[in-house]
């Protein structure tokens, strides 16, 4: 939906008004979370909670239950030693987003994706706590896990049904197992909901396109960018949700139905994507990404006298040709109708069960289904015959469409006969795009049975089955002998007749704009589908146990608490299989699999408190955690484990520290890729570096050779004995020297895991609590891909080390060129994805949250969550220099961490909670080119200095939220996020950083402008 400027500029002009109106503060009372709890109850819970998080005390998930992440243990004044930041409901309604991921991008703590912003996604979406990546961060609901890493997609948790999201930053493996390296977010669901309840969202951008340096580019390229007011990009989420009490309340059953969609906003919608801008040289000129295939048409003769020269149809309609190049109707802008927003539509499906048999049973179960539709546009082209293979296209010479000119530049005197000639011949048509479509779907069940036995004893036996689907359906590229069937044409009585008849269309591709359908139907149809499916599948069984000795008079002589544990034995399965059609296999590669692996793992926690409410000890406890594992894709065990002490002097001062070996085992794709034997051919120009460097003469073309590139004693590191040193025995074929991936066991990455800090809640400030908190992660034996080149050319860097040279491994007689035939062992450089060696996260964390009473005028809350991050990256081996990210893009500096980012909210309430109006502050640190960086393990040495596209200054971005109470069943809200518009950050080459064409980086800015959000809730 798109809205026109009138309605847009009233909404915006609405939610001034209504902030300023005091005829709107007139009910007592309103529907939140429930449609029993005033709005007033509800702001408090979720200042209480923020608090506790902030605190790492436990929080009442619901009937009693308490809900701690990170630990197992259950007891009602259980403290998590290491720090949690939460998201909490109230938090997530005055963002109005519509995925998960719009919710955590704004965390300081997370990595920010962006796959509804992401032309080339897939779009699933993933969480990537610090600068870690998705595969080391484990994602719960309720506690379990979501799904299998590599299949997993937040899409199915439903935005409206979250009662908070907690971030536990930090390893955690020996509490949930593999994947908590990063840490673990942990959405916990709204349940044992009674009533009806309808939640509505609409939002839209609203944003002016200005003038600016990509405009002007786009201008000299003969692109037209739009400028002035634009209102689109329309999103609604509608969500209902049903819930009743039985027996007494012995049983409660939840369902809810969400659906969500999304309007697609293209490239061309913004003036800063108006083209792809380039910067070809270090502080070089700027142009604009240029394509050859433009409706205009190009034409390139194969043979003659014109052969290679490049034309366009003119675009005035003339059907003479005009050289290629700049201008408008020329060359094309080969990304305008990308995807900034992808069209979407999902449908969430679900529900909560719980049956109360007594307090020892209580029988529980969930179910979640979505449905996820996106897709990316192409434009629909005729592609250069070179696609297909070294056949041209041919054009008979009598062509109807050619006009005499035309013909006598592609066939010369053989202009006017049945002659073919060969031509190179591109088309954009004036036509719909062509489309990749994904089309995500997964279900979630879980299933158990827990309770209480006694007053010390409780369990939870139950599981996890999840399975996600992705299907890809690609766009293919036309016929190759129906675009040389279309263009061999005759006039037969005036009428352009193709010669081999039957169905087939002339293509008029000797004029611009052609728009005719019927011949793109014709070239696309008869083609096989391109379609890939995969699907993901986790069987996940957990036995937990918990116990407080406390009960038994176990307890430190010093403490009130006694000793409390938990214990616990989990068997999971991963699976994946994929499915490929020959359209997809002839025109992407690949094979269909079949994967999977197992793990057999048991865990064992331990909370002491030593000393309780004595002088100078208020607390003092210490933690610990062990967990067994068993996989079946490496023969060794492997342990992981956690320390943790929490002291508090004071009840207003605690200082906590934990202590973690967290571990992640390869994912199932990864186990495969690191054990699967292929082999291919190094490509194209680069030789064994022992062998003599060949060097042709222009004039006569004659082979010499000369000293080879690497020197004696890093050729003898590789295992190649002196005397066969610069030998041209060395030489591979085609300059083509043979790669295996494979065929290696991937172990475990190991990440040893500090965080320490301090929580204050001084008496003096009432509604006061704030922690510090310094984190460490080093992860030893990285997981990673790594080509030939990684170990070619560290061996010659590091003048031979062991640790690179050892991927060169040598045939008996010194070569490089063993046959794949027979799987050789010896004779190829290695690659494929294997342990590495290090990758590092240091910074700090800063949280506080602050309720200030107004007496009868009401309340203001404050939460603050800001991160300084100190390192973020690695070391690739013991000889290179660890590289430092942090702060900075491009070179390899993938996650763009700024150095700091925070967020500040101020929400003031009145005293019968009937309006509240919520004010956010985002900061986004600057970040700068690693090649200004000084440093040069990131390239920043002086020769690559910029000076211009150097620095991307800081950015703020303003929220306001509008809350409107009317009746205890209906709340009203007007949201602006972004308030003040303000644009993106411009930077050229853009891809090379962060995968967008779109000239900027649209995961980490507010790259659309100004969100206006409207939305209610009404509970009955």
């Amino acid at each position: 939906m798109i809205l026109n400027s009138n309605v847009s500029l009233l909404a915006l002009a609405g939610s001034l008004m209504l902030a300023a109106s005091p005829a709107a503060a007139q009910t007592q009372a309103t529907a939140d979370d429930t449609n029993a709890a005033p709005q007033s109850d509800s702001r408090a819970a979720s200042t209480q909670d923020k608090a506790a998080a902030i605190s790492g005390q436990a929080t009442d998930g619901g009937d009693g239950e308490i809900v701690v992440t990170g630990t197992r243990i259950v007891r009602p004044n259980i403290a998590a030693a290491a720090p949690i930041t939460s998201v909490t409901s109230a938090d997530i309604r005055a963002q109005a987003p519509l995925n998960v991921e719009e919710v955590l991008n704004r965390l300081p703590q997370v990595a920010p994706d962006s796959q509804q912003n992401y032309q080339d996604s897939d779009g699933r979406q993933r969480i990537k706590l610090r600068s870690l990546g998705f595969e080391r961060t484990l994602v719960l609901i309720d506690g379990k896990r979501l799904g299998t890493q590599n299949g997993q997609d937040t899409n199915i948790i439903p935005v409206a049904l979250i009662e908070r999201v907690d971030v536990l930053t930090g390893g955690a493996s020996s509490v949930y197992g593999s994947d908590a390296v990063a840490g673990v977010v942990n959405f916990v669901m709204k349940q044992n909901f009674t009533g009806v309840r309808i939640d509505a969202n609409y939002n839209f951008y609203n944003h002016v396109n200005r003038s600016n340096i990509v405009t002007s580019t786009a201008q000299a390229s003969g692109f037209s960018p739009r400028l002035g007011l634009v209102n689109d990009g329309g999103r609604a989420d509608l969500a209902l949700t049903a819930g009743t009490s039985l027996f007494g309340g012995a049983v409660n059953v939840e369902g809810f139905v969400n659906y969500k969609h999304a309007d697609l906003v293209p490239y061309d919608a913004r003036s800063t994507s108006a083209c792809q801008l380039v910067q070809s040289a270090k502080d070089g000129p700027l142009s604009c990404s240029l394509s050859t295939y433009s409706t205009s048409g190009f034409v390139s003769p194969g043979a003659g006298a014109n052969a290679g020269r490049q034309f366009v149809n003119d675009p005035a309609g003339t059907r003479t040709f005009v050289p290629y190049g700049t201008g408008a109707g020329n060359a094309a802008n080969p990304y305008d109708g990308y995807s900034y927003q992808r069209k979407d539509d999902r449908v969430n499906a679900g529900g909560f069960v719980t049956i109360r048999l007594a307090d020892e049973a209580e029988i529980y179960g969930s179910a979640l289904w979505f449905r996820d539709k996106s897709i990316n546009r192409y434009p629909t082209r005729v592609f250069a015959a070179a696609n297909y293979g070294s056949d041209p296209f041919l054009v008979n010479c009598n062509n109807p469409f050619l006009s005499t000119s035309q013909a006598g530049i592609l066939c010369g005197a053989a202009a006017g006969t049945a002659t073919r000639v060969p031509v190179d011949i591109r088309y954009r048509f004036n036509a719909p795009f062509m489309t990749d479509t994904y089309t995500n779907t997964g279900i979630r069940a879980t299933g158990g049975v827990r309770g209480k036995v006694g007053d010390a004893w409780t369990y939870d036996i139950g599981g996890v089955f999840a399975r996600n689907q992705q299907i890809w359906d690609s766009s293919r590229l036309p016929s190759f002998d129906r675009v040389n069937n279309s263009l061999n044409v005759v006039s037969v009585s005036g009428t352009p007749t193709c010669v081999s008849g039957g169905a087939c269309v002339p293509f008029d591709a000797f004029s611009a704009g052609n728009a005719n359908l019927a011949l793109v139907d014709y070239l696309y149809g008869g083609l096989d589908p391109a379609r890939q499916k995969t699907v993901g599948l986790l069987y996940n069984v957990q036995a937990n146990m918990t116990g407080d000795l406390g009960k038994y008079g176990i307890t430190s002589p010093l403490a009130t608490d006694g000793l409390a544990f938990a214990l616990g034995t989990e068997f999971r399965k991963d699976r994946q299989f994929s499915e490929l059609t020959p359209g997809f296999i002839e025109d992407y590669g690949g094979s269909p699999s079949d994967l999977s692996q197992h793990v057999w793992e048991s865990n064992i926690e331990v909370q002491a408190p030593l000393i309780q409410d004595r002088p100078f000890a208020h607390l003092l406890q210490v933690n610990g955690g062990y967990r067994l594992s068993k996989y079946s894709s490496n023969p060794n065990k492997f342990t992981t484990w956690k320390i943790e002490g929490l002291y508090a002097p004071v009840a207003d001062l605690t200082l906590r520290a934990s202590f973690n070996k967290a571990q992640r085992a390869p994912t199932v794709v990864e186990a495969y890729q690191a054990s699967n034997i292929g082999f291919s051919r190094q490509g194209g120009s680069q030789n064994d570096f022992c062998a003599p460097t060949a060097i042709t003469n222009p004039q006569t073309g004659a082979v010499t050779y000369g000293a080879p590139i690497a020197s004696r004693e890093v050729c003898r590191a590789t295992g190649l004995s002196d005397a066969l040193y610069g030998s041209t025995t060395l030489l591979c074929p085609n300059n083509q020297c043979t790669v295996r991936s494979g065929g290696f066991t991937a172990d475990p990455e190991t990440a040893y895991t500090q965080t320490y800090g301090l929580v204050v809640k001084p008496r003096f400030i009432k509604g006061l609590v704030f922690s510090v908190d310094r984190y460490r992660i080093k992860i030893d034996d990285s997981l990673g891909y790594n080509d030939d080149s990684y170990y070619t050319d560290g061996c010659l860097r590091s003048n031979g080390d062991p640790f690179f040279c050892s991927g060169i491994v040598r045939a008996a007689n010194g070569t490089l060129y063993a046959a794949a035939s027979g799987n050789p062992t010896s004779g190829f450089i290695r690659a494929g994805t294997t342990n590495y060696y290090l990758s590092i996260a240091r910074g700090w964390d800063f949280q506080s949250s602050y309720a200030l009473a107004l007496g009868g005028a009401g309340r203001i809350d404050f939460d603050f969550n800001g991160s300084l991050t100190t390192f973020a990256g690695g070391q690739d081996s013991p000889v290179q220099p660890k590289r430092n990210c942090t702060g900075y893009f491009g070179n390899g500096c993938g996650q763009l961490l700024p150095k700091w980012s925070h967020g500040l909210r101020a929400t003031y309430a009145t005293s019968d909670n009937v309006f509240n109006a919520s004010f956010n502050w985002r900061y986004v640190g600057s970040l700068t080119s690693a090649n200004n960086s000084g440093d040069p393990a990131i390239g920043g040495t002086p020769d690559r200095a910029q000076t211009t596209f150097y620095r991307i200054a800081p950015a703020s971005y303003f929220d306001l939220a509008l809350t409107f109470n009317i009746a205890r069943q209906f709340a009203f809200r007007v949201i602006a996020n972004n308030l003040l518009d303000k644009a993106a950050p411009i930077l050229p080459n853009s891809y090379n950083i962060s995968l967008a064409r779109s000239n900027t980086i649209p995961a980490r800015y507010d790259s659309l402008g100004r969100q206006i959000a409207i939305g209610t809730t009404i509970s009955f």
